[in-house]
């Protein structure tokens, strides 16, 4: 009676530290997530390139608000115990999911990392699989004792409402930085940061590291082997005459040396002709308007730019820049549909989409260091930029 007794109390605190560890790390995975909706769009589509769904890649954002906002309802349900058995069986298919999709891109090396929690916390595809697999054992845990899994409160009432509150709340979070800005930037380009040392490996950071593998062939027996350039260095196999190297020598790396956390942006004009270290180090203000995709622009945010950029270069004088990936003869088109005041210049899109979640966006550099980003739903009027800013210039 006293085994099955402890059995039983062991089984349960299992249970509840399996609901307390899978409900908190879904809400915490869905809120980062939700933080940057557009972030996880960006991801998705890179999964939907690699399974041929290139359709989907529309409904990006859309499908990566929904699933954010469904992770986080299936952890506060399944916090407050309710609608246990839905709710098990949701984790388990939504788990089983992921862990393929996890296993699929370390496997064939696909997508690098699988943005599980947004740009906050990066994983590797196999630490995301590894990830995924102690998940499958607790939420397996919770769905075979799902018939034990008690509400916190029976009122039927209270259980809508506390639904229907989850679901509110979810879906704003990723609704509203959708349409402004995250709540907090984990990228390279957030508030504070200075572009410019961004962009250098600082003196003495450690380098790539490479294995160099080299084939050798006995002169007589013609059997071959393969060494590294460790073991040809300690051996000296090079003082070997019965021993030649056939073959180009290939090289592995082994590891990672420092990323510049900025290493893929070039502004270049339509000539071609490099910018990007006269824009980004102009020591005084300078407006740079993002719009990575004009053909997706919201044409009312574009307006709205295009007159500040006017004004700021009309009545102080301030640089505006505008950064596309499009062509320079899209650009002409949309110059020739609406004068644009600000001097266009041609960057990646990846860069582009980092620099600010929105498209168009606004941000205010000064000597490399970002003052302030904007959303287009956001954007300040002219008299409020140029009282907080130009009129204190000297």
């Amino acid at each position: 009676m006293n085994a099955a007794i402890a059995k039983q109390s062991k089984s349960s605190y299992l249970l509840t530290f399996s609901r307390l560890f899978v409900g908190c790390l879904f809400i915490f995975s869905g809120l980062i997530k939700a933080n940057d909706p557009i972030g996880f769009g960006y991801k998705l589509q890179e999964y939907f390139e690699v399974f041929h769904l290139a359709f989907l890649n529309d409904y990006a954002v859309a499908i990566a608000i929904f699933l954010c906002s469904l992770e986080m309802v299936l952890g506060i349900l399944l916090l407050f115990g309710l609608y246990g058995r839905k709710v098990a069986l949701g984790l388990l298919l939504l788990i089983v999911f992921f862990t393929f999709l996890t296993f699929y891109s370390a496997f064939f090396n696909v997508v690098t990392s699988c943005g599980c929690f947004g740009d906050a916390i990066k994983l590797t595809p196999w630490q995301s699989f590894t990830k995924d697999l102690i998940l499958l054992f607790f939420i397996l845990v919770i769905f075979f004792n799902r018939k034990r899994i008690h509400p916190v409160f029976s009122n039927e009432i209270s259980q809508i409402l506390t639904l229907s509150a989850a679901i509110v709340f979810s879906l704003g979070i990723g609704i509203y930085t959708f349409n402004f800005l995250p709540f907090i930037d984990f990228l390279p380009y957030k508030e504070g940061n200075n572009l410019p040392a961004l962009m250098h490996i600082p003196k003495g950071a450690p380098m790539d590291e490479y294995e160099i593998t080299y084939t050798l062939q006995h002169k007589e027996t013609k059997e071959t082997k393969s060494v590294t350039d460790k073991v040809y260095l300690q051996e000296e196999l090079w003082k070997d005459e019965n021993w030649e190297v056939i073959g180009e020598p290939t090289s592995r790396l082994i590891k990672e040396g420092y990323q510049a956390p900025i290493k893929d942006l070039n502004i270049t004009d339509a000539q071609g002709v490099d910018h990007t270290k006269e824009i980004i180090e102009n020591p005084y203000y300078n407006l740079v308007f993002v719009a990575y995709n004009l053909d997706y622009s919201n044409p009312t945010g574009l307006q709205k730019i295009n007159e500040l950029a006017k004004q700021a270069t009309e009545q102080y004088n301030i640089r505006t820049v505008l950064l596309t990936a499009n062509t320079a003869q899209q650009v002409n088109e949309l110059d020739s549909k609406m004068k644009l005041y600000a001097e266009t210049f041609f960057a990646d899109a990846i860069p582009l989409k980092s620099m600010v979640r929105a498209n168009p966006g606004i941000i205010l550099l000064k000597n490399g260091t970002v003052i302030k980003k904007w959303h287009y739903h956001t954007l300040p009027s002219f008299e409020a930029l140029a009282q907080a800013y130009f009129e204190h210039l000297d």
